[in-house]
């Protein structure tokens, strides 16, 4: 199947070779200072893991905004450095950047312009062959230092702009079956949710997919448009299609998108781990390029019709009656005949998307609340509905990621590394959750001190012989409140520790027939 894909709009002297000029407005990445463009750790590690698995460079191009030079530079410095995946990975991620970029790299600003006028003139001849990369090819060869081949599109982009404006270009674009799975909103929120107690009508928002081939539609309805829905939505549309594509989609949103621009894109935690969790890649649309997907953004319009309107006829009382509602318009949309082609969405996608996608993990994924901590306070606990989960006290200072599930909470560094989990509390008390291996050692010896009983200082004492817990149960005895003893006790015992248990008991013997019971005394 074939649809267009079009951007921007100029009128040119030649218009022949313009859909060589198309190639601009795809490639064209942001230059940062300097002539080298500087990826931060996921996006190093992302590339030489998608690399390793064979994935081609378009893909890892849209994935992380990184040109074809980017990702030679990354691998080359990656195989260079010698070091078997599994021992890079655990650098630190400072590390890894400074092995891929160190300071001595960094180049100065004095770099030549290539002769944009030339190489146009050169690509709009009739009858050329001549592309932007047979161009950059030939730069490179006068100038070895010149620029990569990104900042050289970038300022081609430019030139081409500037002298001749932009031209709509449509390009055929052939489907793959069961590739891609395009994510939106729909733009309208319609009022359609009423409280049955005080008869307030609340907007709507509609969350939607398609997929491949078929175009098969699904449509959900939410309260809001934050992470939660969207991930709920995403997890609801996989389980719906029954099966994984190799892409998701999703739209340039703010609930799934951190940031986004042409010469980086990091996703939200939250994506990572569903990425990670279904083996598949995020592609997100060109930031600034609404037609990068214009699949989902046509059924988008075609939905805001024929389900909106159709939802509008009715009245629900709540999300669930509402959803109901919306599942049986999108069964009857999916259901419906094509106009210009024989069979439906639904026998398509049977027929040419489902058998190309992968089938669903066995398990069910978790949704959890995300939480960002700037920084990991100095008692080393982090707080999440009223109570404070411990993290191995080094992190100190650091930033960090909780996630939080109705069981279980998890706490990732901010390149989303797993630190620690903990049972989720909900108890109102202890409200510090604390793992006793996350504590500095001179805290650990006070929690010890402090949470023990007498009793406890007997049952200690009496591993070692019958002397020894005489001796424990006489300091116990000897002092006018038990617990004034503790520290005593403590002490003596955790003296013992490397001290063979017979050389103890003599020495507890001896103590006891001279009346000794404290540290001080012996």
């Amino acid at each position: 199947m074939v649809f267009s894909a079009r951007s921007g709009s100029h009128s040119a002297p030649n218009r022949k070779g313009f859909n060589i000029c198309y190639s601009f407005f795809v490639v064209k990445k942001f230059i940062t200072k300097g002539t080298m463009t500087m990826h931060d750790y996921n996006t190093i590690v992302g590339v030489i893991s998608l690399r390793n698995d064979k994935v081609s460079y378009p893909v890892i191009r849209q994935r992380y905004g990184i040109g074809n030079s980017g990702i030679d530079l990354i691998m080359n410095r990656y195989k260079e450095s010698g070091l078997p995946w599994k021992d890079f990975l655990k650098l630190e991620p400072s590390q890894i950047e400074e092995l891929i970029y160190p300071p001595k790299n960094i180049r100065k600003n004095d770099i030549p312009m290539p002769d944009f006028e030339l190489y146009y003139e050169r690509m709009m001849t009739k009858g050329s062959r001549v592309n932007m990369f047979y161009c950059w090819l030939d730069y490179k060869s006068e100038h070895p230092n010149g620029y990569q081949s990104s900042q050289f599109y970038e300022y081609f982009n430019r030139f081409i702009e500037k002298n001749y404006g932009g031209d709509k270009v449509a390009m055929a674009v052939e489907r793959i079956p069961g590739e891609k799975l395009y994510i939106d909103w729909v733009g309208d929120q319609p009022e359609l949710l009423v409280d049955p107690h005080t008869g307030e009508i609340r907007k709507i928002h509609v969350f939607t997919t398609t997929l491949g081939v078929s175009s098969l539609v699904y449509a959900e309805c939410f309260l809001d448009e934050k992470l939660p829905s969207f991930i709920q939505g995403t997890i609801n549309a996989i389980t719906f299609y029954d099966a994984v594509p190799r892409y998701l989609v999703p739209d340039n949103c703010k609930t799934a998108v951190t940031k986004h621009t042409k010469d980086e894109f990091v996703l939200n935690t939250a994506y990572q781990d569903l990425e990670e969790f279904y083996n598949v890649i995020i592609l997100p649309p060109p930031a600034r390029k609404p037609k990068g997907k214009p699949s989902v953004e046509s059924h988008v319009r075609y939905l805001g019709t024929h389900l909106i309107e159709r939802l509008k006829e009715g009245i629900y009382t709540s999300l669930e009656s509402l959803n109901d509602a919306t599942q049986k318009i999108i069964a009857d949309i999916n259901r419906r005949e094509f106009q210009k082609k024989m069979g439906s969405r639904m026998d398509a996608y049977l027929r040419y998307d489902k058998p190309q996608m992968k089938t669903l993990p066995g398990d069910k994924y978790s949704t959890c609340d995300y939480k960002y901590i700037l920084k990991i306070p100095d008692n080393y606990h982090l707080e999440y509905d009223g109570h404070y989960y411990s993290v191995l006290y080094t992190y100190r200072g650091q930033p960090a990621i909780l996630k939080a599930t109705p069981t279980e909470i998890m706490i990732c560094d901010r390149n989303n590394r797993f630190i620690c989990k903990h049972k989720r509390s909900y108890k109102g008390f202890p409200k510090y959750i604390t793992d006793d291996s996350h504590m500095k050692p001179e805290h650990l010896y006070y929690k010890e001190v402090n949470a023990r009983d007498g009793d406890y200082y007997r049952r200690w004492a009496s591993a070692y012989g019958e002397c020894t817990a005489e001796l424990i149960d006489q300091v116990l005895r000897s002092a006018k409140h038990e617990e004034q003893a503790y520290n005593s006790c403590a002490g003596i015992l955790h003296s013992c520790k490397a001290i063979p248990h017979g050389i103890v008991e003599e020495a507890a013997r001896k103590c006891m027939l001279v009346s000794i019971h404290t540290l001080k005394e012996s």
